[in-house]
């Protein structure tokens, strides 16, 4: 994988305002600043941002100004494939058509990277399930006790795949 400039500052501020908002810390499944930006480092990887009625918001500019982040996807993809590695969206944003805009965006920017395949891995029980049994993401694998929660609980990751 080859290495690119820095990622925007702004471009991950607005990440790290979703993030900060959307990931339940009981969980465990937000990242911090440095393993956004380390990601985004990545020519392989790629971010989107958008705002509340899923428009994707640039990724430069002055953070103040412009629309308010409401959600954002962030993926890497290998020759054909492509994995949806973070996806979120903010509490007043839920239920709204946000995730819906943010995985139409992800199928389209994909398509042109020539991917013909999308996966993701999930912890069971997240509510997220029913957004990508919408989408046509169906069950393909399953690690028992992959993921720690906070309190030390462990629970099952589901892998789901969907071509495109």
């Amino acid at each position: 994988m080859t290495p690119r400039p820095a990622p925007s500052p702004a471009l991950i501020d607005r990440i790290m305002v979703v993030m900060e908002a959307a990931f339940d810390p009981a969980y465990g499944e937000a990242w911090n600043r440095r393993q956004v930006a380390d990601a985004l480092t990545l020519s392989s990887t790629h971010a989107l941002v958008v705002d509340a009625n899923g428009a994707p918001i640039p990724d430069e500019g002055d953070f103040s100004e412009g629309p308010a982040p409401a959600g954002f996807v962030l993926t890497r993809y290998v020759l054909d494939e492509e994995e949806l590695l973070l996806i979120a969206v903010i509490p007043g944003a839920r239920r709204r058509g946000v995730g819906a805009a943010l995985l139409e965006h992800l199928f389209a920017a994909a398509r042109l990277r020539g991917v013909t395949r999308i996966f993701l891995e999930m912890r069971r029980g997240n509510p997220a399930i029913q957004l990508y049994h919408k989408f046509g993401f169906e069950p393909i694998g399953e690690r028992r006790n992959y993921y720690r929660m906070a309190n030390g609980e462990r629970v099952d990751a589901i892998t789901f795949g969907r071509s495109i």
